[in-house]
């Protein structure tokens, strides 16, 4: 069953000489559970697509549909409560609020939208992240991967339709990025939750059902990976 659906996505910054386009006329579509890859070196696009595909960024030109909803149609209230409850996002950084603890900052989206969390997700999630002894640390008292661990709990914590993944092991060391490329693949395969990984490690790529390379904005290519 299709989950998303991007139809000819343009993002151009600047005008005339000077415009850049940085996504210039993308198509695809993804299926419900899928594990898609998108690869591409700095400054190919991949994370400005990324960013429309989340609802952060309006394209220029095109559209985005998730679960047949066109998502720019909406306002920008209506997009916030799109982005809290339809995306999970994960940053190379963390984004973790400081002053909230592991519990707090993975429920965090649920708050936000006046909803009360609940606490079986919650608990499933922080045993299966491994959180178990630090849900009431607060972020600078955990390692990076613990931060990257949290940020992949707020991420799933809404159950939400895709889950977004930008460069997510590339503040980490090896070994702890490939325990967090482990969580997101369980995660996939557990919870049936689709899964976009922008990256520029073609040992992640390798690991996906599918991988899509960007080249100056474009697609150069699309293929399904067999095991």
């Amino acid at each position: 069953m299709e989950i998303l659906k991007i139809e000819h996505l343009k993002k151009t910054y600047g005008s005339g000489e000077n415009a850049v386009h940085a996504v210039d006329d993308i198509s695809f579509s993804v299926e419900k559970g899928e594990f898609l890859a998108i690869i591409g070196p700095s400054g190919s696009g991949k994370s400005t697509l990324l960013h429309i595909l989340g609802g952060v960024d309006r394209p220029t030109e095109g559209k985005v549909f998730m679960n047949g909803e066109d998502v720019y149609a909406k306002n920008e209230e209506e997009l916030a409560i799109f982005r809290r409850r339809q995306v999970g996002l994960i940053y190379q950084f963390y984004n973790l609020i400081p002053v909230l603890n592991v519990e707090e900052n993975i429920t965090l989206p649920i708050l936000m939208d006046g909803r009360k969390p609940d606490e079986a997700r919650l608990n499933e999630l922080i045993r299966t992240l491994g959180l178990e002894e630090r849900r009431n640390n607060l972020p600078n008292q955990l390692s990076g991967g613990q931060q990257q661990r949290v940020s992949i709990g707020r991420a799933l914590m809404t159950s939400p339709a895709v889950m977004l993944a930008d460069e997510p092991t590339g503040n980490l060391d090896s070994r702890t990025g490939k325990e967090i490329m482990e969580l997101l693949k369980e995660a996939n395969r557990a919870f049936g939750q689709t899964l976009i990984v922008i990256t520029h490690d073609e040992s992640i790529a390798r690991q996906a059902d599918r991988v899509i390379a960007i080249e100056d904005g474009r697609i150069t290519r699309d293929e399904r990976q067999t095991a």
